[in-house]
């Protein structure tokens, strides 16, 4: 298994990130950090953790999604995930269980639950999903992307994170997998990844009205039915599950 983390100026969480994966009770992991010549201390820390790391690179880059697309180029793994560097694992037992899962020569993708939490540590919001229908996407849902695994094949077959769809570049990619393509999903009912709040499209609403634009081009790119109803669907479905 490959797993990847971007980074850039993440030395207030990368340390935690990273002990999280070393505390994994699954060990046969192909760990590869990319880091965007961050200029805080972020690869000195990086860097105290080398042996347990198999790829680091550090190097100016066009954004996370470019960062994820390198990682996923040198990754070797049959089954791919990322880990944020402001993410860490709920548990030490998530990657034996996705693992475990992905022996099933069926399932293609698998996702799960994750909790947002503040600067403490202390959950704020819960993401809670459920198993993928076809068609869902047309209404709105979607999963969790730092829960997000996959077969290394599809990446080889139906491409990588696209640069041209910014802050929705992850939507798209999981709209051109799951909906599009339609290839086998399995929803790990599990809390996976405790993710720290304030994603990049959500810090201003200049941000927040760039990623709407960005939702709406890859509906129409991957054939949602109901682009402008998914398009005020998708955060209200959002909202709903964060009870």
């Amino acid at each position: 298994m490959s797993l990847i983390t971007v980074t850039y100026n993440a030395e207030s969480t990368i340390e935690r990130c990273i002990r999280s994966v070393i505390a994994q009770k699954y060990q046969n992991i192909e760990y590869i950090v990319i880091d965007g010549a961050s200029t805080d201390g972020t690869l000195q820390i990086i860097n105290r953790y080398a042996q347990n790391i198999k790829i680091i690179i550090s190097e100016p880059d066009k954004g996370m999604y470019d960062a994820l697309n390198k990682g996923i180029k040198l990754a070797t793994g049959d089954i791919t995930g990322i880990l944020n560097a402001d993410d860490y694992f709920a548990s030490d037992d998530i990657l034996a269980e996705v693992a475990t899962a992905f022996m099933d020569s069926n399932i293609d993708i698998l996702y799960g639950n994750l909790d947002f939490v503040n600067l403490n540590e202390t959950i704020i919001r819960k993401w809670r999903t459920r198993e993928y229908r076809v068609g869902d996407f047309d209404w709105g849902w979607m999963p969790a992307h730092p829960t997000f695994y996959c077969r290394q094949s599809l990446f080889n077959s139906l491409g990588f994170y696209s640069l041209e769809y910014g802050t929705a570049a992850d939507y798209e990619l999981m709209l051109r997998f799951m909906h599009k393509t339609k290839v086998n999903a399995y929803f790990l009912n599990k809390v996976m990844v405790k993710m720290q709040c304030g994603g990049m499209s959500n810090k201003s609403p200049v941000n927040r009205i760039n990623a709407w634009k960005f939702d709406l081009k890859a509906m129409r790119k991957n054939g949602i039915r109901f682009s402008f109803i998914s398009l005020a669907m998708k955060p209200l479905r959002k909202f709903c599950q964060y009870f």
